[in-house]
């Protein structure tokens, strides 16, 4: 753990609230990174669950990494946030579809939350494909969750749900 900051495989245990940040790494800039960033500027005790995390050759194990991501996205709907942002795409892959699990993932926390309530918090930047659809739909299913468009509103907003003044 660097700082208050848990990268997979790791596994850390912390009765703290966590902060998960759910949204598209491959293809994607390293958005996490500046919400790291932005989020221990304005708590900087706060833990941060990040997926993102560079791996040397061979060190990745995909099961370890699915397993690790579901633990802590449950961790912090019990006990902290998770931040859904979905940033455009910076690099293309024509093997891939951009952000594939991230809309699978938003979907699923989207119908989770609809049967019980947590800190779910979305923000969707300009030029995101499908931002639209996604903006659509689950302001149809929860209109409560607002969506927001900027990466420090986003950030700020899950501080607010996780410690209220």
């Amino acid at each position: 753990m660097a700082g208050n900051v848990i990268y997979p495989p790791k596994h850390e245990e912390t009765r703290e609230p966590i902060i998960f940040l759910a949204g598209p790494i491959q293809g994607a800039p390293d958005w996490q990174k500046e919400a790291i960033k932005i989020i221990h500027s304005l708590r900087p005790d706060v833990y941060i669950a990040n997926p993102r995390r560079d791996y040397l050759d061979g060190e990745f194990v995909y099961e370890k990494q699915v397993d690790w991501e579901t633990e802590y996205l449950n961790k912090a709907a019990n006990n902290g946030a998770i931040i859904f942002w979905l940033a455009k795409e910076l690099k293309h892959d024509c093997e891939r579809a951009y952000a594939q699990t991230s809309r699978f993932e938003i979907a699923e926390w989207k119908t989770r939350y609809e049967k019980s309530k947590f800190n779910l918090i979305i923000g969707i930047e300009d030029g995101f494909t499908g931002g639209r659809y996604i903006k659509r739909r689950v302001s149809q299913d929860c209109p409560d969750i607002k969506i927001l468009d900027n990466l420090e509103e986003v950030c700020r907003n899950a501080l607010e749900h996780v410690f209220p003044s």
